[in-house]
């Protein structure tokens, strides 16, 4: 199978969504690759109205009842801008024009999909195109999932955002709180000024601030709700958001190792600069600017992997869907492979086939195992690994603790955010499983 892969054109981008299979699901809705076929894919495609993607998401039980008066009153389509790219079958961002192909964007902005609004920091300019998304209007059910998580109660009086992009988010915290309520915080000017001026536009006018999120903003402190709409990596939960919660406060942001497995966490402000809570959900986000891992690397490695000779193999028994693809699975492992990121490329000629790749930057270590119908039937899997770190071993031990510890889900774990310390907990705070540098 090696040599006939390429991890450096399917390497994930970091946007939220739905990863390959929804991909092409999206795609076809959207005609922008295989046609969905039958009545189910005619009617996906005729959604073109707020009003219709709010039956829609309401008849999928995916409306919270608190926030359905708000999401009815809020057009998503006033806040995508009209150039913008989504993904197309192959899960590859592709430009969509909403003056010159009306239809198909507003079937996009109607739809419960990401929506792609700036590529590598703006340096790529429509209509071209990258794998490198820097922002995106997040789909709705993923949007409402977070805003139901920040648990908005009577006694809400001052939310902090971190990550504005769009201005669509704030949109809809404003109408349900109020805009002095409101503050949200963009690092990038121009992304800020845009979603500025289509929240003025709905009449809309929280404080929007141009700063560094990781810092959150201290003059409208203390907070009684901190969301954030960017992931932050393990162990660099940022000690200010924690500090301009209120006492018992909540903070709920996407979370992810450098193995990946994005999860939703909802910490509630003990005092004393510390907050305590558990994983609620899946997230899926692109990081915080300086939280990103090195962008690329999968495609190097990948190649370092094909050329290598005289790097023996081996055989192990343990699954790599179980410790790459299992959603439970892959967060329990990656809590454990600290620095280490993976990466999966699929054989075209064969549907059971893959290569699953980990590689450490920081060490220049690797590891590849095949997969294909037959092995996973035999239940044993060729490994070859490299550099001072066995990765692989490594992998091996993570998955057999998970097992040892009865394959437990990913909600059942937590974090402890204090000044000193980020730890991961198993079902109860003292329960640490991992402690983060």
């Amino acid at each position: 199978m090696r040599g006939a892969l390429d991890h450096g054109r399917q390497q994930a981008r970091g946007q939220d969504g739905p990863g390959p299979a929804g991909s092409a699901a999206q795609a076809a809705r959207l005609g922008l690759g295989r046609e969905q076929p039958g009545p189910a894919g005619r009617a996906a495609q005729q959604v073109s109205s707020h009003a219709e993607l709010t039956a829609e998401l309401t008849a999928a039980g995916a409306l919270p009842a608190a926030w359905a008066e708000t999401f009815s009153a809020v057009d998503r389509a006033l806040f995508v801008p009209a150039h913008c790219w989504v993904d197309d079958y192959n899960g590859q961002p592709r430009p969509l024009d909403g003056a010159t192909d009306h239809a198909r964007w507003e079937a996009a902005v109607y739809s419960d999909v990401p929506i792609v609004t700036q590529l590598d920091d703006g340096k790529t300019v429509w209509p071209d195109t990258s794998r490198n998304a820097t922002s995106s209007a997040s789909q709705p059910t993923v949007v409402l999932a977070m805003l139901e998580a920040l648990n908005i109660t009577g006694d809400v009086a001052n939310v902090l955002e971190i990550g504005t992009g769009t201005g669509y988010n704030a949109a809809l915290l404003s109408h349900r709180l109020g805009d002095a309520q409101v503050t949200t915080v963009e690092v990038d000017q121009e992304l800020a000024e845009q979603a500025q001026a289509a929240l003025e536009a709905v009449g809309r006018k929280p404080t929007v601030v141009v700063g560094d999120g990781a810092e959150g903003y201290s003059a409208n402190a203390p907070y009684d709700r901190i969301i954030a709409t960017a992931s932050v990596q393990a162990g660099h939960i940022p000690i200010a958001w924690v500090a301009q919660l209120r006492p018992r406060g909540e903070l709920v942001t996407p979370w992810k190792s450098t193995w990946g497995s994005g999860v939703l966490v909802r910490l509630v402000s003990q005092g004393e600069r510390t907050a305590v809570g558990p994983v609620v959900g899946d997230a899926f986000f692109m990081n915080l600017r300086d939280h990103r891992v090195p962008f690329g690397f999968a495609g190097k490695y990948g190649r370092i992997a094909d050329e290598a000779t005289g790097v023996p193999s081996f055989f192990s028994t343990v699954r790599p869907d179980e410790v790459a693809l299992d959603r439970d699975g892959a967060f329990a492992v990656g809590l454990r492979l600290p620095g280490v990121q993976h990466s999966i490329a699929y054989d075209k000629e064969d549907g059971e086939a893959y290569e699953l790749l980990l590689y450490d930057v920081d060490s220049d270590s690797w590891a590849t195992v095949q997969v294909d119908g037959g092995s996973t039937a035999l239940g044993e899997f060729e490994v070859r690994q490299q550099g001072p770190r066995a990765l692989w071993t490594e992998a091996e031990r993570a998955h057999a603790w998970w097992v040892e510890s009865g394959c437990p889900e990913r909600t059942r774990f937590g974090l402890t955010v204090t000044t000193d310390s980020q730890t991961a907990w198993l079902d109860r705070p003292g329960n640490i499983v991992a402690t983060f540098e």
